[in-house]
């Protein structure tokens, strides 16, 4: 399916609201019914029809054919965040007494899933290299039943197989879940390399103006029926018609904004690999990252999140270089058109900061839609603080 006509036209049926270009936003709770009959086809199934805007809405449905299409799936669903459709996706496919196996160090929200929620349920969880496929069968138990990847994750890169594993699962019966924020579905398509449940947060890219918070599953249809007539009704976090809109908003320019970011992306990484304060740069796509060759089999492309580090043995010096930036803002997420960076030692204590391991002198860049020689200019005054 042309991606122009999905971001563009797929699921607006423009002639049933005033030939609108852009779709209406069904501000409702509720909808109404003239006959019994299909009141209670509604209850009998509540994704057929509308009945009640916790379920299906008709500004959501919209998003959710363009957002399948673009996954290469048969249908998704839409939360009010990442972690809710995290959330969702998990415990729709455990029961007490599962094993899952995880890649080490995933998302805050799913650690914390694996390590302190699903404890309670007698559901345990094993971490693994997962940039080792191998890794995932050792892992493997009896009570396995689902293997949760992120490829790439959001600060080393580190990516799996994902056509391998997923063979590797479907081969036991397992369910696999992979978390595609990094890439968006413009640049890798898990479902199409065998993933049951692709994963990503659109709060990033997928929104793109940084002013709303979503997620998104996508999947076969039995998949999103089994997750939406249990988890997503149940725990009722689905996104609301307003910020649905705002995705679809966001999708119109979505090809247009990865290019300006991946193009802006190379001349930043250029400039950060020369840099005498630059130790190392992560990025999927350069040829002197370790899974380079990984990347592009599965991914078309990288945008603008990269990781560097910073060549120093004073946690003072990033911390200055991070508070000098003028026009880079810190903080979380990506995704949106302002570039920001995050520095990994503030979410350690300083009397614990070591210099001598790199992940504490990490910086994580995420590029925006400024120029390059905007951004650039921004880190060079940054970096000139301590030229010593």
């Amino acid at each position: 399916m042309d991606l122009s006509y999905i971001l563009n036209e797929l699921g607006e049926e423009r002639s049933q609201y005033f030939n609108a270009m852009a779709p209406p936003i069904v501000q409702t709770s509720n909808f109404a019914f003239r006959k019994v009959e299909d009141l209670g086809a509604a209850f009998a199934d509540e994704m057929s029809s509308y009945l009640y805007s916790r379920g299906i809405n008709p500004t959501v449905d919209i998003l959710r054919k363009k957002l399948a299409a673009l996954d290469g799936a048969e249908d998704a669903l839409v939360f009010n965040s990442g972690a809710a459709a995290i959330f969702a996706a998990v415990l729709a496919n455990v029961k007490a007494g599962d094993h899952i196996v995880s890649v080490k160090k995933p998302y805050t929200w799913a650690e914390k899933m694996f390590n302190v929620i699903l404890p309670r349920f007698g559901v345990s969880t094993t971490y693994v290299d997962g940039t080792v496929t191998e890794n995932f069968a050792t892992a493997l138990q009896p009570n396995t039943s689902l293997i949760y990847l992120e490829s790439p994750n959001s600060w080393t890169y580190a990516m799996q197989d994902l056509k391998a594993v997923s063979e590797l699962a479907r081969s036991r019966n397992i369910i696999t879940i992979c978390d595609n924020s990094y890439c968006t579905p413009v640049y890798q398509r898990p479902v199409e390399l065998g993933i049951d449940i692709s994963l990503q947060s659109a709060t990033k890219y997928i929104g793109g103006h940084s002013d709303v918070v979503a997620g998104v599953i996508s999947g076969s249809k039995a998949m999103m029926k089994k997750i939406f007539d249990s988890e997503y009704l149940n725990i009722g976090s689905g996104i609301q018609p307003f910020n649905a809109w705002l995705l679809i908003r966001g999708l119109r320019t979505l090809p247009a904004r990865l290019n300006q970011v991946t193009d802006t992306t190379s001349r930043v990484l250029a400039y950060l690999k020369q840099h005498p304060k630059v130790e190392e740069v992560l990025f999927p796509l350069d040829p002197a990252f370790p899974q380079y060759e990984l990347a592009k089999s599965q991914m078309s492309g990288a945008c603008g999140l990269m990781t560097f580090v910073y060549k120093t043995d004073r946690r003072e010096e990033i911390v200055r270089f991070c508070e000098s930036l003028q026009h880079i803002f810190m903080a979380v997420s990506w995704g949106g058109h302002e570039s920001l960076v995050i520095p990994k030692c503030a979410g350690i204590h300083p009397t614990h900061f070591r210099p001598e391991l790199k992940e504490h002198r990490m910086i994580r860049l995420y590029v925006g839609l400024e120029s390059a020689d905007y951004l650039i200019a921004d880190m060079e005054q940054a970096f000139s603080g301590f030229s010593g």
